[in-house]
């Protein structure tokens, strides 16, 4: 099936709003959790790890099961999607207001939400690369700052509303806020075919044919013929197990026929199930040989040593890089800083100076003269850096610096295409770009728990936050070392294609 050429424009634009809305209702709870997070610690009374759960599911869970959204998108299309997925999210907001203990926020928030909002990020990217070609870079650049807009209205939202109507109430107004999403995601138009709609295929020619060379012999249609034959041995089983299948033009012709008809219906029926057989046993090799494909692409691509290195650094930044969002309210608390200092939670500064480094970093990478991995590396450097300055930081002023610098070098995420595409080639993107996807979100579902375990051992989050800053470190020179000219044999330097180009191809594999 073949769409439509990309308006780019028009009702895109509206594909736009609605996308950037999307990402604003469903994104703006988990990563402003942070202010929940204290309300839970004081609610449930558990440890700090096995709270910071909650947190790292919701924000993880979706990019581990990147690979099962991007199947039901290409399924199911992204308006569907967009509405089962708003439901989900707004259910388990609600759900989660009548939590009775944590373990039951592990599902409801941290997977029903967590999965519903990586569905809705994988739609929105996807009928957004559909009404756009040309401006396809600007459009996905619009939409992505809805997540970093909803972190920065929802952590002064939710506080505002826990003041009101207490945590379950608030629970309750975002969860209903979300039903909005259903409104967005009917507007989600899809793009109609172009010219008319070709013939129908059979079974076996819809599959590729360039899937279709084996090795191995296989047997025709008279040898299965032959073993059905044997399998049946009376007329009544089959016409038992003819009944209970979909042949209804044989059950037609078995009730107004004469004696002939009980001679020919098994002939006919075993007929058909010999050509199902034949083609399931087809489909099943060559699934399997797809399989293999996959394998070898994903070993060739850890054979390049900057990929390895890069996947690495990518792991480490999660698990060190993303526990400050959920955390730095309650180190302000730890930290004795009074409520009264707190001009604007630290989430939201966090929250608006992600979107900042987005920009600026992605207008930095434009730059010819500007090597994007060696720019990476600089962010993850620093990254660690500030991570360990947490510790010696006890004003709300330090803390709400601190959380500027950390949330624009979070802003690294949109030259992060750059670095995978310079360094597996664009051929490679979408097979590189899914692995380290996987690995990010097991980073972020690690990170926070393992610093709050740090603070349940320690009681304090120094140690907890030298660890992570060690983590991002690490990762930095690890990265730095492979990419260095020396390593040059190891890794090719690739042409740099146009930073649009880059834009295109991962958000449309996302």
């Amino acid at each position: 099936m073949e769409f439509k050429k990309s308006p780019d424009g028009g009702w895109g634009w509206v594909i736009v709003a609605v996308s950037f809305f999307t990402q604003f209702l469903c994104y703006g709870s988990p990563l402003a959790v942070g202010v929940l997070y204290v309300e839970w610690l004081d609610a449930f009374g558990e440890g700090k790890g096995k709270t910071a759960w909650v947190g790292s599911l919701a924000s993880g869970v979706g990019l581990l099961a990147s690979p099962v959204c991007s199947v039901c998108v290409s399924s199911f299309g992204a308006r569907p999607v967009t509405i089962f997925s708003g439901f989900m999210v707004a259910g388990g907001l609600m759900l989660s207001s009548f939590a009775p203990n944590i373990y039951f926020l592990f599902f409801s928030y941290g997977i029903v939400v967590g999965l519903g909002c990586g569905l809705l990020y994988t739609a929105t990217v996807t009928i957004t690369c559909q009404y756009f070609d040309s401006r396809r870079g600007l459009a996905l650049g619009l939409i992505s700052t809805g997540s970093s807009v909803g972190l920065f209205i929802y952590a002064a939202l939710q506080r505002m509303l826990i003041e009101f109507y207490g945590l379950d109430g608030c629970l309750l107004i975002v969860g209903a806020l979300a039903l909005n999403i259903l409104a967005c995601g009917s507007l989600m138009r899809p793009l109609q075919t172009s010219g008319c709609p070709l013939p129908e295929k059979t079974a076996m020619e819809n599959i590729p044919d360039k899937y279709s060379i084996y090795n191995e012999k296989e047997k025709n249609l008279e040898e299965n013929i032959n073993i059905l034959d044997k399998n049946y041995s009376s007329e009544e089983k089959c016409k038992n197990t003819l009944t209970n299948g979909d042949w209804k033009q044989e059950i037609l012709f078995y009730k107004t026929s004469s004696s002939m008809a009980h001679t020919k219906e098994p002939e006919t029926y075993k007929k058909k199930v010999a050509e199902q057989t034949y083609f399931c046993k087809q489909f099943a090799k060559r699934k399997w040989q797809l399989y293999k494909v996959y394998c070898g692409e994903t070993v060739s691509l850890f054979k390049n040593k900057v990929f390895a290195a890069l996947f690495i650094a990518i792991f480490l930044f999660d698990i060190g890089g993303f526990p400050p969002s959920l955390l730095m309210e309650d180190v302000a608390r730890s930290s004795n800083v009074k409520e009264e200092e707190f001009v604007m939670p630290l989430i939201s500064i966090l929250g608006i100076m992600t979107a900042v480094g987005k920009l600026l970093l992605g207008i930095l990478a434009d730059f010819k003269w500007i090597n994007t991995l060696y720019l990476y590396v600089a962010t993850l450097i620093m990254m660690g850096l500030a991570l360990c300055a947490i510790p010696f930081a006890k004003s709300y002023v330090t803390l709400a610096v601190l959380s500027g610098i950390m949330g624009f070098l979070t802003g690294n995420w949109s030259i992060f295409p750059y670095v995978t595409t310079k360094t597996v080639g664009i051929e490679k993107l979408a097979h590189a770009y899914g692995i380290l996807m996987f690995f990010a979100g097991l980073g972020n579902s690690l990170g926070p728990p393992i610093v709050g375990w740090f603070y349940d051992w320690t009681q304090t989050y120094d140690i907890a936050f030298y660890f992570s800053g060690f983590c991002v470190l690490l990762g930095g020179f690890i990265l730095l070392l492979t990419s260095l000219p020396c390593w040059a044999a190891c890794n090719k330097q690739l042409p740099k294609p146009s930073p649009t180009t880059f834009l295109y191809k991962v958000a449309s594999n996302v």
